[in-house]
C-alpha cells in the first residue's frame, strides 16, 4: 500500500499535465482558426526537379520561431518526402496530409538551426518563407541525408529568384 499511493499520485500529475497541453493546443487551434485553408495540390505536377526523404517539422508564424501553426495538420512534426516541381514544393507528410507550396507564394529560403522545439547542427534545417493568404509563414525541412540539402537548397534558390539568394545562410 505505501508504493500504491505515490503511484496513484504520480499517474495522476501526468493526467493533469496531459489534459493541460490538451487545453493549450485546442486554444492555439481556436485563436488560429482564421488562418486560410491550405492550397490543394494541383491534379497534374510537372516531374519533380528534384526530391529528398527528410522530416518536415513545423510551420510556425514567419520570423517567429516559436509560435507553432496547429491547424490543417501543420504543427504536426513527421516523416515526409520533399519534391520539387515546376509549379511549387510538395512535401508529402506522413500521417497528415500533403502540403503544396505554389512556387508564387515562396518568398524565400534559407538555412537554420532550429525552430518550434527542433534544434540541429548549424545549418541543419531549410526554413521555406511563403505567404498563406494574408499570413506569411515559415515551413522547416530536415534532409534525412546531409548530402541532398545542398542540391534542394540551389533548387529552392533557383525558383525563388534567378541567382542565389542573399542570406540563404543564418547567422544562428
Amino acid at each position: 500500500m505505501e508504493k500504491v499511493l505515490p503511484g496513484l499520485a504520480m499517474l495522476a500529475v501526468v493526467a493533469v499535465v496531459f489534459v493541460l497541453i490538451w487545453i493549450g493546443w485546442r486554444g492555439r487551434l481556436r485563436r488560429q482558426s482564421g488562418i486560410e485553408q491550405l492550397p490543394a495540390v494541383p491534379d497534374v505536377l510537372g516531374e519533380p526537379l528534384i526530391s529528398a526523404d527528410g522530416q518536415y517539422v513545423a510551420s510556425t508564424t514567419a520570423g517567429d520561431w516559436l509560435d507553432r501553426i496547429a491547424v490543417h495538420g501543420l504543427g504536426i512534426r513527421t516523416n515526409a518526402e520533399l519534391s520539387i516541381h515546376p509549379e511549387g514544393v510538395l512535401l508529402d507528410r506522413s500521417g497528415a496530409g500533403p502540403l503544396f507550396i505554389p512556387a508564387a507564394s515562396l518568398a524565400g529560403v534559407r538555412q537554420d538551426s532550429g525552430m518550434a522545439g527542433k534544434f540541429v547542427e548549424k545549418d541543419g534545417l531549410l526554413i521555406l518563407s511563403w505567404t498563406l493568404g494574408t499570413h506569411a509563414l515559415d515551413t522547416g525541412f530536415r534532409t534525412r541525408r546531409a548530402a541532398d540539402k545542398p542540391a534542394v537548397l540551389q533548387q529552392l534558390q533557383e525558383m525563388i529568384s534567378p541567382g542565389p539568394q542573399a542570406g540563404a545562410h543564418s547567422g544562428k
